[in-house]
């Protein structure tokens, strides 16, 4: 793999890393750079830069750097890498710290991928759990609109017909339970 050059000079900021550290609980500057978490990544041809740059920048307190990446929105979320790190750096809760992060404030998700993460979070708050063809109707209306909808209906009438992917939601016995959930983290966040 081609992984890209830092510039030669790079000054750190140590108060943006503290910051990403202090959101993720995450100990950020405990990468010594064994780069395992890139070597077992299921996912690093599609990202433009590999996860123990993303944690070399966040070290470096380049979160700029880091946010213009498309690495936290391409992880899968799979916790190879946070399994694979010698100092338990959990690099999976990292990436969705940063996913986060760039959906609230000044650095708002790119319109498909948190277009996305905003309907399949709305599934669940619905529903217990996600309901595939509503969130991912919507989603494809939102990020592709009507033209992509109907290019996606076709797929989605053939996995309707094969069984695949069910018209109707199924919803979990205590929904409550699952309100309670949002309500919490929403009056922690704020909102």
């Amino acid at each position: 793999m081609d992984v890209p050059t830092l510039e030669r000079a790079l000054a750190p900021q140590a108060a943006q890393r503290k910051k990403l550290e202090a959101l993720s609980g995450e100990k950020i500057s405990a990468c010594f750079q064994c780069q395992k978490c890139t070597s077992g990544c299921p996912v690093t041809f599609a990202m433009d830069l590999p996860p123990h740059l993303i944690i070399r920048l966040l070290h470096l307190g380049q979160l700029q750097k880091v946010l213009d990446a498309n690495t936290y929105w391409v992880c899968a979320a799979c916790e190879t890498c946070s399994t694979r790190c010698p100092n338990a750096i959990d690099i999976a809760h990292v990436m969705d710290t940063l996913r986060q992060y760039r959906g609230e404030g000044s650095h708002p998700a790119p319109k498909s991928d948190g277009a996305f993460h905003e309907e399949f979070l709305k599934s669940v708050k619905k529903y217990g759990r996600m309901h595939e063809m509503s969130a991912i109707a919507l989603f494809t209306l939102r990020a592709q609109g009507i033209g992509g909808l109907m290019k996606q209906g076709m797929m989605g009438l053939t996995m309707m017909l094969k069984g695949k992917l069910s018209p109707l939601p199924h919803k979990i016995k205590n929904r409550g339970q699952m309100k309670t959930i949002f309500q919490k983290t929403a009056k922690e966040r704020g909102k």
